[in-house]
């Protein structure tokens, strides 16, 4: 056989390695349909100034062994109408996994999670703070433009009986932080949760509040009180949190995530190379961002909070977004050669309607690398820069990342297309075929180019335009 026969039939048989392996993808797909379920809350009832931050245990979710698609939440009044952040700000929301001892009801509130502790066992995300942070789900006021798909074939795998220890159940508690700033004195300071607003000497522990702790969530925990104008007359009103589920069931092949979500805030240290005494990652979950001087303020400044962490495993970028405050101005997460691994920016509001509120983060970029084509190296060193206009100070701000990661599978696979309701995702996979005869392998890999955003310390600087 000659060397132009070798090539025409190599080229026949990828050719139908291809189309084999998309005609039973698309089967799968035709068999396995995206299913969505919407679900509300609890009401929770505000009135001007007043502040609701509810945990609640065993919400309704999808049951059975699926895979998470997305998880999109708005806050909604009584006639199901999207409610605006200038009348309800919407702090965050966060939706946290957790096995519940069978025949144990949850009627107590411990701590930030409402549980006793022997009653549950808590399955967090794949980390890397040790305490807080611990969500499945979960975004503050950018709720309604954040796009948060994941591509097939990746998801999110929930609801596997094996992983259940026995005597638990798999539940979920939901967690809403609003503010009702109708009548607000000061509506950015009540939504940065300026302690001198809110008139507290003590957080939702009962502990005394330093002098120097300016604002931030230990100063609006559940029903304290926004300063209003004097006089200002508001209606009570029950409010509830709606929130879609888009969900398949799960099958071989899907590819699962990992949830991995970053604080620039993490003050972690590493711990003696003992090989039983990992880092411990203590993050402080918001920050203070100080005001530039009078003289450098007209032509605008910003403020860069920096930190170093390490993943305890690598893999594949899948997706990846930022959350931030308002007077954010995007963050960035760099690989340890410098290179963006994701840079997320915000987008800010412009008028008045539910989801376009003007002044307000009501959506962060999200990054979707070709999967196979940003990687994150086990015991890489990787960088979060977290952005914000320091014109003015912003209290209890957050600068948190959130990536999905794949983790690095020896089972080959092949170029997929997926149509979801993002758009076009085309899904490039490594892929090997191991031809008999000839002893040739055919790679395909996908390549992205990112726009690299040059670093600063932490701090405020002029910016010259």
């Amino acid at each position: 056989m000659t060397f132009v026969s070798k090539c025409k039939l190599l080229v026949l048989v990828v050719l139908l390695l291809i189309t084999i392996r998309l005609s039973l993808q698309t089967r799968l797909r035709n068999e396995n349909k995206v299913r969505t379920a919407t679900f509300l809350s609890p009401k929770f009832v505000l009135e001007p100034g007043l502040v609701a931050n509810k945990f609640y245990n065993n919400i309704d979710f999808p049951n059975g062994h699926i895979a998470i698609k997305s998880f999109d939440a708005e806050v909604v009044d009584e006639s199901r109408n999207p409610v605006p952040l200038y009348e309800t700000y919407l702090h965050h929301w966060l939706v946290v996994r957790y096995y519940q001892q069978k025949g144990m009801e949850v009627s107590k509130y411990h701590d930030n999670l409402g549980f006793e502790q022997s009653d549950y066992i808590l399955v967090r995300n794949s980390g890397i703070c040790d305490r807080d942070l611990f969500q499945y789900f979960g975004l503050g006021s950018e709720t309604r433009k954040t796009v948060q798909y994941v591509p097939d074939p990746y998801g999110i795998e929930v609801g596997n009986p094996l992983e259940v220890p026995p005597g638990y159940e798999e539940r979920w508690l939901l967690n809403v932080h609003a503010i009702e700033t109708r009548g607000s004195e000061d509506r950015m300071g009540c939504t940065e949760c300026r302690c001198d607003l809110y008139n507290v000497t003590k957080d939702e522990y009962d502990r005394d509040i330093e002098p120097n702790y300016i604002g931030g969530l230990r100063c609006c925990h559940d029903e304290t009180r926004c300063r209003t104008r004097e006089g200002f007359q508001g209606a009570k009103r029950s409010l509830y949190l709606k929130y879609t589920i888009k969900y398949v069931d799960w099958h071989a092949f899907i590819k699962p995530v990992k949830i991995y979500i970053l604080d620039v805030t993490d003050t972690w240290k590493r711990r003696k190379s003992t090989g039983l005494m990992p880092s411990r990652h203590h993050c402080q979950i918001e920050y203070e961002v100080e005001s530039c001087s009078a003289a450098v303020a007209n032509n605008g400044c910003i403020h860069t909070k920096k930190i170093s962490v390490t993943l305890p495993n690598g893999g594949n970028v899948i997706y990846g977004v930022a959350h931030q405050h308002a007077g954010g101005v995007g963050s960035t997460l760099l690989g340890e050669d410098g290179r963006v691994i994701c840079s997320s920016l915000p987008i800010y509001g412009e008028g008045k309607e539910a989801g376009n509120e003007a002044g307000y983060i009501v959506g962060m970029s999200s990054c979707y690398p070709r999967p196979g084509s940003v990687k994150i190296s086990k015991g890489e060193t990787l960088t979060l820069l977290s952005n914000y206009s320091c014109d003015q100070r912003h209290t209890g701000v957050m600068g948190l990342f959130y990536l999905l990661v794949a983790e690095m599978s020896r089972q080959s696979s092949s170029i997929l297309h997926s149509k979801d309701n993002i758009g076009d995702i085309v899904i490039l996979h490594n892929a090997v075929w191991a031809l008999a005869g000839f002893g040739i392998a055919a790679l395909v890999a996908a390549t992205v180019t990112y726009q690299h955003q040059s670093e600063r310390e932490e701090g405020c600087e002029s910016i010259l335009m």
